[in-house]
């Protein structure tokens, strides 16, 4: 059985990787043109490209698939395609050449999460589960009839880094328990409930600043739901502070400003929200590197209790 993997991201390498290992006949690879990466700009190959490169495969990088894509994908005759986080939406005539289709390895719990980011959304959601989804891909967003799920716990000591690492190994697993009972037509396809469908969209920064109005609960789903990527924020003093992690405290506070710096100490710094108080345990102030904030408190620190992130106004 001839195979067509396409993928892009860190996320899908591990899939790639295993249906090579494991004797599936992958012919091509099709990923992203490569990028311009970091503050240089120099051009950086996608981790799929270069773990194709590691086993020899041939790779394929169209811009647009409806483009350039079609006829150098059809070429390699596939009978079945495997995406993994590829980033574009299949042409139709990609869709209907695999005589056992095009299936998709999702991270999330289909209807749940459709769309570019699915574990960063389930974790600033404060969901205490998550997943991976095997689909038949259609021409509509992670649409398609569902072939297999499993299921993944979400902790309070995860962030989108663990989570990826969790549901990319998750992914590739379940990749391999489904292709066989696909193959041996042991599986009945599950279409989705649209009614239950949500979306998780790509992140924008307005995602990424922290609204002192929410509670700490929720501030802290947001700084782990963005860590190690984008990073959330704040300002103080019109400059940003990245906030990389958090802790949300028992302990209630009389003052009833949210974003007023309560204290600040080696344990960190706390601060009012909406409802209860968060410690800031690690930041990265503007021009700096990350850093605990027991290491904050011993360099130049400019936060002070009475000072307010997120307004004009520092102190009240």
């Amino acid at each position: 059985m001839r195979i067509v993997f396409m993928g892009t991201p860190d996320f899908a390498v591990p899939c790639l990787q295993k249906l090579v290992q494991n004797g599936y006949e992958v012919v091509a690879v099709v990923t992203q043109p490569d990028r311009p990466k970091g503050r240089k700009k120099q051009l950086a190959a996608p981790p799929v490209k270069e773990a194709a490169i590691e086993l020899g495969l041939p790779v394929l990088q169209p811009e647009k698939l409806k483009v350039s894509g079609v006829t150098d994908i059809l070429a390699y005759e596939p009978d079945l395609i495997v995406t993994a986080a590829f980033g574009q939406i299949l042409p139709k005539e990609v869709l209907d050449y695999p005589k056992h289709g095009c299936i998709n390895v999702h991270a999330s719990l289909l209807p749940n999460y459709r769309g570019g980011a699915p574990i960063h959304k389930s974790i600033i959601d404060g969901q205490p589960e998550t997943g991976v989804t095997i689909m038949y891909m259609v021409e509509k967003l992670d649409a398609g009839d569902m072939l297999s799920q499993v299921r993944v716990p979400i902790t309070d000591e995860d962030n989108v880094g663990t989570m990826h690492d969790k549901l990319s190994a998750a992914g590739s697993d379940l990749l391999l328990d489904t292709i066989p009972k696909l193959l041996g037509g042991e599986i009945t396809p599950e279409p989705q409930d649209e009614s239950n469908v949500t979306f998780a969209w790509n992140i924008t920064r307005e995602d990424e600043k922290l609204d002192w109005a929410k509670s700490a609960r929720a501030l802290f789903n947001q700084v782990r739901g963005l860590n190690p990527w984008p990073v959330a924020y704040t300002t103080l003093n019109d400059q940003v502070m990245k906030v990389w992690n958090s802790q949300v405290l028992t302990e209630k506070s009389a003052v009833q400003t949210p974003g007023a710096v309560l204290s600040v100490s080696a344990d960190g710094i706390d601060v009012q929200t909406g409802d209860g108080v968060l410690r800031l345990i690690e930041i990265q102030p503007a021009g700096k590197k990350a850093m605990k904030v027991s290491d904050y408190v011993r360099g130049s620190a400019v936060v002070e209790a009475g000072m307010t992130f997120g307004t004009e106004n520092t102190h009240e």
